[in-house]
C-alpha cells in the first residue's frame, strides 16, 4: 500500500503533492532563516528534501503506468502472465485492474489459439494419415478399388469435410456474420426432423422424444436451432451405449422461456469437468467422460453458440433422479430480440452473460524500468546495484561529523580530517579504487585536502578545495578526454537524482532486517521509554538531570539547526559521491571518430591564416623590442607601463584557443599519404612555437607590470596559468603536435593540479609579501593595506621589517588572549599555529600606523 492509494482522485493527489513539498520547503526555509543558516547551505537543503517528499509521494502516482508500460513490452514478446500493481483507487488504479483484466483475457484467448491449432492438426492428421495410406495402396496395386476401400477413403475425407466445416460456421458465428432468420418454429417438427437425420447414422440407439404441449411453436433461427439440435443429439448418441435410450424433452420452463433437454445413458459427466465440455474441442473423451466415437470436439461448442445468438443459456445438469448418464439443458426465449440486436451482442463477447471481473490476488510487479533509467540510461545504466548499507552509514557518520567541526571553526585539520572521512567512504564504495589513474587521483585529493591544515589563506584553500572536488569526480569516474572530465564534474551533483532508485534498495535493506511494522513499533517505543524514564530520573536527581542536560541538544536552538543543514549537505553530497563510486557512467563512451575533410586546403588555409596572425603579433613585439619606448609612445600615444598592463586576458584566451585549433586540425586533417601528415606537423609546429612565444610574452609584461605596480594573488595566478598554458602546448608538441594523444588530457589535469599544490606549497602570501617588500627597497613604493590584509602565512615575511614599519604591514586581533586562534585543535592550521605566539606577545598593545612611508594603491 503506498501513501496516496486511498486518495480516488489523481488531481486531488497532485494537489497533495504539491502542498506537502511547499510545505516542507517553506518549513525547512523558516528553519534555515531563524537559524542563521548561509544560503548557499540552505538553498540546496531546502531542495533537496522538498525533492525527497516529492519523490516518496510521487512514486505511487507514476510506478502504475511505469508498470504497464514495462508490462506491455512483456505482452508484446508473447508473455501474457504478467500482471501490475493495482492497489491504487484512483484513476490509474482503475486502468491498472483494467489492464490486468485485458491481460488475463488476452491469456485466455492466446491459450484457445494454441490449443485450437494443436487439435485441429490432431484431428486432421488421424483421416489424413489413413486416407493417404489407403491411396498409397491404391496408386502402388497393393490394393484393388474396391467398393469397401472407396467407402472408406470417402468416410475419411467427409470427416475432414465436416470439421473444416465446423470450423467455418463457428468462425462466421464469432464474427457475428452468421445470420439469424426469426420464423415460428414448430418445436416437435424440429425435433423429429433432427431424430430423424440421427437415425439415419445407423447407431444403435433409440430415441424416445416428448414435446409438452405438442403444438408448442416458439420464434427462432429454424436453421440454427436444427444445428443445435442435431449437435446435441450426436454427442448424445456417440456417448451413448449401445441399445441405450437418448431421450429428447421440449416444453415451457418456470421463467416463461422453453426448455430443451438431451438426455443419455453414457457416464456422464463430472460437474468439474461440465463447463471445458463446451469450448472448442473441449470434448467428452477429454474431460472423463466414455467416449462412443471420434468427434470433432466443435459440436457442443457450436451448440453453445446458437443459444447465445438466440439470447439463451445452455449447461449440463445433473441427471433426473434414478438414471444416469449426461444431461444438457438450453433454455430459450420463446420470442427472441430482433436479428439486429442479437448480431450486436454477438460480437461483443461469446456469451451473452458477461464474465466477472477477475480477482488479482497478488499481483506480480512486472519489474518496470525507473525513471532515471529513462533519462540517464545509454548514458549512465543502472547495472542494477544492490542496496549498500555501508555506504549509506558512512555518509551518514560523514555528515554527523562535519556538523561537529565545521560550524563556528575556520579552515583547519578538522576540515582535513572530514575530507579524508568522505575520502575513505567513497574510494572504498568505487568500483575502480585499483585503477592506477583513480589512485593517483585519490594521492592528489589527500594533498588538496592537507592544504587547509598549513596555510590560512582562504584564497589558495578554496582553489585547492574545488580541485580536489573536481579531481575526485573525474578519478571516480576514469574519465580520459576534455569533455569526459566535464562530463564526471556534472555526474556528481546529477548522482544526487540518478541513485534514487539504488537509495530506494538500500533502504529496502533497513527495512528488510525485520519487518517494517516491527521495525517502526520497536523504534517508536524505545523512545518513548528513552523520554519518559529520562524525564522521570531528571526530575527525580539533580545530578541525573545535569548529565541528560549535558548529552541532550536544545532541539529549539539555532546551533541545533545549523548543524543539522551541514549534517544533512555534507552527508548527501558524500551520499552522492559513493553512487559515482559504485556506478560510474559512461563519460567518453559517447566520443566521435574523427572525420577528415576531403581536400588539404579545408584545413591547412585555416591554420596558416592563424599563424599569419601569431607571426605578425611576434613582429609587433620585435618592433617594441628593437624599436624602444620612444618608438612605442610614439606610435601609440601610450607609455611602456600602459602598454604592458594590456591584454594580459586576450594572451591567456589566445594561448587557450591554440590548443583548439590544434585539436580541431588533428580531427580533419588527413593523414592518407607522407605529405598531408608533413604539411600538419610544419603548420601546426610553427602555431605550437608562435604560441610558447606569446607565453613567454604574456609572463614577461606581468612580470614588468608587477615591477611596476607590485605583487598581488591574482597577478600570481595569472603567472601560473599562462605557464600551465605554455606546459601543455609542449607537452602537445612531445606528443606529435597531435591533441589526439591519450595520455595528453589526463597530462593536463594532473599537471595543473600539482601546479596548484605547488603554488599552494611555496607560501604564496608569503611569497607575495616578500616581492612587494623587496619592490620597496627598491623603489620606496608599496601598498601597506594590501599586505595588511594578507594571511598569517605571510607573518614570517613581514616580522622581517623594521620594528618601526611592522605595525604598517601586520594587524592583530585586540580580543582576549587566545581568541584569535583559539584552543580548539580541529581549527589548527600550520600558518596561524606560526603567528599564535607572536600575536599573544603584542595583542593589547599593537596600534597600525596610518602614516606609513612609500604609501601607493595597487
Amino acid at each position: 500500500m503506498r501513501l496516496l492509494d486511498p486518495v480516488r482522485s489523481v488531481k486531488v493527489k497532485l494537489g497533495v503533492l504539491v502542498a506537502a513539498s511547499v510545505v516542507v520547503a517553506v518549513v525547512v526555509t523558516s528553519i534555515g532563516k531563524a537559524a542563521g543558516v548561509p544560503v548557499w547551505l540552505g538553498i540546496p537543503v531546502t531542495i533537496a528534501l522538498a525533492l525527497g517528499v516529492t519523490q516518496l509521494l510521487a512514486v505511487g502516482m507514476t510506478s502504475p503506468l511505469r508498470e504497464m508500460t514495462s508490462a506491455a513490452r512483456r505482452m508484446a514478446g508473447g508473455d501474457h502472465a504478467v500482471r501490475v500493481t493495482a492497489t491504487s483507487r484512483d484513476e490509474v488504479g482503475e486502468l491498472a485492474v483494467a489492464f490486468n483484466t485485458m491481460a488475463e483475457e488476452l491469456g485466455a484467448v492466446d491459450r484457445q489459439r494454441r490449443e485450437l491449432v494443436a487439435n485441429v492438426s490432431h484431428e486432421l492428421r488421424t483421416p489424413l494419415t489413413a486416407l493417404n495410406a489407403l491411396l498409397e495402396n491404391l496408386a502402388d496395386g497393393v490394393a484393388e478399388p474396391e467398393p469397401a476401400a472407396l467407402r472408406a477413403a470417402l468416410a475419411q475425407g467427409e470427416r475432414m469435410a465436416g470439421l473444416v466445416g465446423d470450423l467455418l460456421e463457428l468462425s462466421r458465428v464469432e464474427a457475428g456474420k452468421a445470420p439469424l432468420a426469426r420464423r415460428p418454429v414448430v418445436v416437435l417438427m424440429l425435433l423429429e426432423e433432427a431424430v430423424a437425420e440421427a437415425r439415419a447414422g445407423g447407431r444403435d440407439v433409440t430415441y424416445d422424444v416428448a414435446v409438452v404441449p405438442p403444438d408448442l411453436s416458439v420464434v427462432g433461427d429454424p436453421g440454427r436451432l436444427h444445428q443445435l439440435v442435431a449437435n446435441l443429439l450426436d454427442n448424445a448418441t456417440r456417448h451413448s451405449p449401445a441399445g441405450g435410450v437418448v431421450a429428447v424433452r421440449a416444453g415451457l420452463a418456470p421463467d416463461g422461456r422453453w426448455r430443451l433437454e438431451v438426455s443419455d445413458q453414457g457416464t456422464g459427466v463430472a460437474s468439474e469437468h461440465r463447463e471445458r465440455a463446451f469450448e472448442r474441442f473441449g470434448t467428452l473423451t477429454e474431460v472423463g467422460a466414455d467416449s462412443g466415437g471420434g468427434g470433432t470436439g466443435l459440436g457442443l461448442a457450436i451448440a453453445r453458440w446458437v443459444t447465445d445468438l438466440h439470447g439463451g443459456a445452455i449447461a449440463f445438469v445433473d441427471p433426473a433422479p434414478g438414471q444416469s448418464g449426461a444431461r444438457v439443458r438450453a433454455d430459450l426465449p420463446v420470442d427472441p430480440l430482433p436479428h439486429r440486436l442479437l448480431l450486436e451482442e454477438s460480437v461483443v463477447s461469446p456469451s451473452v452473460v458477461p464474465p466477472p471481473p477477475p480477482t488479482v490476488v497478488a499481483p506480480q510487479p512486472a519489474g518496470p524500468e525507473p525513471i532515471t533509467d529513462q533519462l540517464f540510461g545509454g548514458f549512465w545504466p543502472e547495472r542494477s546495484l544492490p542496496g549498500n548499507l555501508r555506504v549509506l552509514l558512512g555518509a551518514l557518520a560523514v555528515g554527523v561529523l562535519a556538523a561537529i567541526v565545521f560550524p563556528d571553526r575556520e579552515l583547519g585539520i578538522g576540515v582535513t580530517i572530514v575530507l579524508m572521512a568522505a575520502g575513505v567512504v567513497v574510494l572504498t564504495a568505487s568500483r575502480n579504487r585499483r585503477d592506477p589513474f583513480t589512485l593517483t587521483c585519490a594521492a592528489l585529493c589527500l594533498a588538496l585536502a592537507s592544504v587547509v591544515a598549513v596555510r590560512d589563506a582562504e584564497w589558495i584553500s578554496v582553489l585547492s578545495l574545488l580541485a580536489g572536488g573536481g579531481l575526485c569526480a573525474v578519478g571516480l569516474a576514469r574519465g580520459r578526454t576534455v569533455p569526459g572530465f566535464v562530463l564526471s564534474v556534472v555526474a556528481w551533483p546529477l548522482s544526487g537524482l540518478r541513485g534514487l532508485p539504488w537509495l530506494g534498495r538500500t533502504l529496502r535493506v533497513v527495512t528488510g532486517m525485520g519487518n517494517k511494522a516491527a521495525l517502526l513499533r520497536t523504534t517508536l517505543l524505545s523512545i518513548l521509554g528513552l523520554t519518559v524514564f529520562a524525564l522521570l530520573f531528571a526530575s527525580a536527581d539533580a545530578l541525573f538531570a545535569e548529565w541528560v542536560g549535558a548529552i541532550t541538544p536544545d532541539l529549539g536552538s539555532e546551533d541545533l539547526a545549523l548543524r543539522a543543514f551541514v549534517t544533512f549537505f555534507v552527508g548527501g553530497v558524500v551520499l552522492a559521491g559513493g553512487y559515482l563510486a559504485l556506478n560510474p557512467p559512461k563519460v567518453d563512451g559517447g566520443e566521435r571518430a574523427p572525420r577528415p575533410v576531403a581536400h588539404r586546403f579545408e584545413w591547412l588555409a585555416p591554420v596558416v591564416v592563424v599563424d599569419a596572425v601569431f607571426l605578425l603579433f611576434l613582429v609587433a613585439q620585435a618592433a617594441v623590442i628593437f624599436g624602444g619606448h620612444d618608438y612605442l609612445e610614439r606610435t601609440t600615444g601610450i607609455t611602456y607601463a600602459d602598454y604592458v598592463h594590456q591584454g594580459f586576458g586576450q594572451l591567456t584566451v589566445a594561448t587557450a584557443l591554440t590548443l583548439l585549433v590544434v585539436g580541431a586540425a588533428n580531427r580533419k586533417a588527413p593523414r592518407a599519404t607522407a605529405s598531408d601528415r608533413a604539411w600538419l606537423r610544419g603548420s601546426l609546429g610553427v602555431l605550437c612555437v608562435a604560441t610558447l612565444v606569446v607565453v613567454a610574452s604574456a609572463v614577461y609584461r606581468m612580470d614588468v607590470y608587477q615591477d611596476a605596480y607590485g605583487f598581488t594573488r591574482l597577478r600570481l595566478l595569472v603567472d601560473v596559468f599562462e605557464g600551465w598554458l605554455g606546459l601543455l602546448v609542449l607537452a602537445t608538441m612531445a606528443g606529435g603536435v597531435a591533441l589526439r594523444a591519450a595520455w595528453l588530457p589526463r597530462f593536463g589535469l594532473l599537471s595543473g593540479v600539482v601546479l596548484l599544490l605547488g603554488l599552494a606549497a611555496m607560501n604564496p602570501d608569503a611569497w607575495i609579501a616578500r616581492h612587494n617588500l623587496d619592490r620597496y627597497a627598491e623603489t620606496g613604493k608599496v601598498d601597506w593595506d594590501y599586505l595588511a590584509g594578507l594571511s598569517d602565512d605571510a607573518l614570517p615575511e613581514l616580522r622581517e621589517l623594521p620594528d618601526d614599519l611592522e605595525e604598517c604591514a601586520i594587524t592583530i586581533d585586540q580580543g582576549d588572549e587566545g581568541d584569535e586562534h583559539g584552543d580548539d585543535w580541529l581549527e589548527w592550521n600550520l600558518g596561524r599555529w606560526r603567528a599564535h605566539d607572536f600575536a599573544d606577545a603584542h595583542r593589547g598593545d599593537w596600534q597600525p600606523r596610518t602614516d606609513c612611508p612609500g604609501q601607493t594603491d595597487h
